[in-house]
């Protein structure tokens, strides 16, 4: 039994089970050509199976085969194309730029037409590099679409044995980040005098933009098995392991008091250590989950946290029986922090449940639950069209990128006519992979690749060396070529070495594995160059120039979550899909605004600006969102009608504060300041009356949160306006 549970663990590993597949489609080309002795026909075979497994995306069984016909079409008229037009450079030129514009256009539409324009380029330079030896305009595009319908076929067969596979590896990812996310926010409750929150919320925003990814990417591999939106058949019951994971996600990101406060208060009690051991305890739930969903096991509760519970209740209640009223407050938000762990609790219970589940994520507004997806998918042409009409523009970062790409392949090949480089196509390739849409990216891609190529080469020259037969070198291929996949997602150097080695091999088939090796490096270095100086000076896309907007952005979602909670305070609660939506974009804002700010600091210094500035409001935003999500989190409906005048009022005040600062980020203004701040109205929010129930009380002390935050966002929002106005024009400083 060990053994057997030892296999299915590594097997439902997706990396292993990714690369198992490349190696039989690897092993299905080099087996046959090796026993017929087919030399000439390995590498072409072998580069259509990279292409193919490169453009591939998740998909249903027909989704895929859709998928798969307009690649094969791409594929068809990139390889061909190049064979018809090379004899004719300033065609060839144009018809380089013009497709590859094109190609990346497409990734407007959607993911999968992105991966297909990509694989369609990638098809288009494989086919230049063996240009040299074709003797006809049909072998080589041939051989290239064989070795790509082989590793297709081998892909839809794995998909109709484990149809289910990436929808369990999607869910697995998201309680993984659920554990992580979980362990992060225990650190806030370690009583510390004088506790700083700053660190912990930067590093509490990363792991919420890791959780808020892995339930995007959940979303789409769900998405993608429904019927526009409508999830039905076996991932019926994913699909309500999903919304039960943003529900957790919701009251894992909830903040119901200054975690500062909490410390001073409690610094000398154990009440906030039995808070950050029950939350640990939940986080190994989740872990445990993952794997059960990785590894398609039955998830068993084990209830270690209910022991944690009920010492925690017994700990708060001894507070409580002191009846020391300088705890009178923050006790109360132990409390609320308390009953929303306990709901947690109570749906990690029933995960392995899906009825119970459901009913864990209560619905108080008279309704049904609503389970449908927003569907972003473009479905007809008109709509495939607008979405790249929309972006034919230059504050599109799509197309600037499609015009870099364009001139960067342009000048690649100049290059390559210009100096008479007969091998020189890797400059492309290289220029390919390496030139992304930032500055950051594009960084970190060039060092890794450049890094990557040299240890490649090495290694590559003393294993030509130390094993000349062809049998020991096919299998070098095709084990560097499966390692090449098992590390192109996470390390990329390393994944740049393995492919390197594949190259070295694949031409020594052709007997010119050592003459490639300069020529390869040589290119590299090239086409790395090329990639750097396009994303520097070919319509930059600096970060700090964009990150007002983005600020903007992050607060106009916020305040959009805050008005659908609000509405569903006088109706009740109700999951339905504009709310969930309105709940993922500010997740999903404060996501980008993180990783907006990550990238600024990559770029050179003299393009960064305001950087206390911006980590300062990122907290903030992130905090602000936290206090809301505590709002959404303990929704349900309120008949007291001056209770509800009440919210409504502060509401109106934040949602007008809220709106305005985000339209003087957006058109940087400074020397602004709050409206409509009442002082009346901020006395009467933190002080509720003693007959207000629990959630009258937790709605009013949030909103106050809220409320107390906005004097400091706009002084933020001065000076960073301040900032970037001397930063741009230094004369005026």
């Amino acid at each position: 039994m060990y053994s057997l549970g030892q296999f299915r663990h590594y097997w439902s590993n997706k990396t292993i089970n990714y690369c198992v597949r490349i190696l039989i489609a690897l092993l299905g080309v080099v087996l046959p050509c090796w026993y017929y002795q087919f030399n000439h026909e390995i590498t072409p075979l072998i580069l259509g199976v990279i292409a193919a497994a490169l453009a591939e995306t998740d998909d249903s069984f027909t989704g895929r085969l859709k998928a798969l016909f307009l690649t094969f079409i791409c594929f068809a008229i990139a390889s061909f194309s190049i064979e018809i037009l090379f004899p004719f450079p300033l065609l060839f030129a144009l018809g380089l730029f013009t497709s590859t514009f094109g190609f990346i256009m497409l990734g407007a539409i959607g993911p999968r037409y992105a991966s297909i324009a990509f694989g369609s380029l990638l098809i288009a330079i494989y086919t230049m590099l063996g240009i040299h030896i074709s003797t006809d305009i049909w072998t080589q595009p041939t051989l290239l679409l064989l070795g790509a319908a082989w590793y297709s076929l081998v892909s839809m067969v794995w998909q109709i044995f484990w149809p289910m596979q990436p929808v369990q590896q999607g869910l697995a990812n998201v309680f993984a980040e659920l554990a992580n996310y979980l362990e992060g926010k225990s650190d806030l409750f370690h009583p510390v005098v004088g506790l700083t929150p700053q660190p912990y919320r930067i590093l509490e925003t990363k792991l919420n933009a890791s959780t808020v990814n892995a339930l995007n990417q959940a979303k789409s591999t769900l998405l993608i098995r429904s019927k526009r939106g409508h999830v039905d058949g076996p991932s019926d019951r994913y699909l309500q392991m999903y919304f039960l994971a943003q529900d957790i996600h919701e009251r894992i990101s909830s903040s119901h008091y200054r975690y500062q406060d909490l410390a001073e208060h409690f610094s000398r009690s154990d009440v906030l250590f039995r808070f950050k051991h029950l939350m640990i305890t939940q986080a190994k739930a989740c872990r445990s989950i993952s794997e059960a969903l990785e590894t398609g096991s039955q998830y068993q509760y084990d209830g270690d946290s209910i022991l944690a519970l009920d010492e925690l209740q017994a700990s708060m209640q001894y507070l409580k029986d002191q009846q020391n009223p300088d705890w009178k407050l923050p006790l109360a938000q132990l409390f609320y922090l308390f009953n929303n762990l306990v709901t947690v609790e109570k749906q990690l219970s029933n995960v392995s449940n899906p009825d119970a589940s459901t009913m864990t994520i209560e619905n108080t507004s008279g309704e049904a639950n609503d389970y449908s997806l927003h569907d972003t998918t473009a479905h007809t042409p008109k709509v495939m069209w607008q979405r790249i009409r929309n972006n034919l523009h230059k504050d599109s970062m799509l197309f600037r990128h499609a015009l870099r790409m364009s001139v960067v392949l342009t000048i690649g090949y100049a290059i390559i006519q210009g100096f008479d480089l007969e091998r020189g196509y890797w400059i492309m390739l290289t220029s390919l992979f390496v030139c992304q849409p930032n500055f950051s990216a594009t960084r970190q891609k060039l060092v890794a690749r450049v890094i990557g190529t040299i240890v490649g080469l090495i290694v590559g020259s003393v294993l030509l060396t130390l094993f000349p037969s062809q049998e020991s070198q096919l299998v070098f291929l095709v084990a560097s070529g499966t390692l090449f996949f098992a590390f192109r997602m996470n390390n990329y150097g390393s994944a740049t070495a393995f492919i390197t080695l594949l190259v070295l091999f694949c031409f020594n088939q052709l007997g010119e594995g050592y003459a490639v090796i300069l020529p390869r490096l040589a290119d590299t270095i090239i086409g790395c160059g090329l990639a750097v100086l396009a994303v520097r000076y070919l319509l930059p896309d600096w970060e700090a120039k964009k990150l007002h907007r983005v600020m903007s952005e992050a607060i106009q979602a916020n305040n959009h979550y805050l008005g659908h909670i609000i509405a569903q305070y006088r109706v009740g609660k109700r999951d339905d899909v504009n709310y969930r939506l309105a709940r993922r974009e500010a997740h999903t804002m404060d996501s980008t605004l993180s990783s907006t700010i990550s990238n600024m600091l990559a770029e050179p210094d003299k393009y960064r600006k305001a950087i206390d500035e911006s980590f300062r409001f990122l907290t903030l935003n992130h905090a602000m969102l936290s206090y809301i999500s505590a709002l959404g989190a303990h929704r349900k409906r309120i008949d007291d009608p001056e209770t509800h005048l009440l919210i409504l009022e502060a509401h109106q005040g934040i949602h007008d504060n809220l709106e305005s600062l985000e339209q003087h980020l957006l058109i940087q203004e400074s020397d602004i300041s709050p409206t409509s701040l009442s002082s009346e109205l901020d006395k009467r929010l933190s002080e509720w009356r003693e007959g207000d129930d629990e959630s009258v009380r937790l709605i009013l002390q949030q909103l106050h949160l809220v409320y107390r935050m906005l004097p400091e966002l706009y002084s933020l929002a001065n000076k960073f306006s301040v900032r970037t106005v001397l930063d741009e024009n230094p004369k005026t400083a």
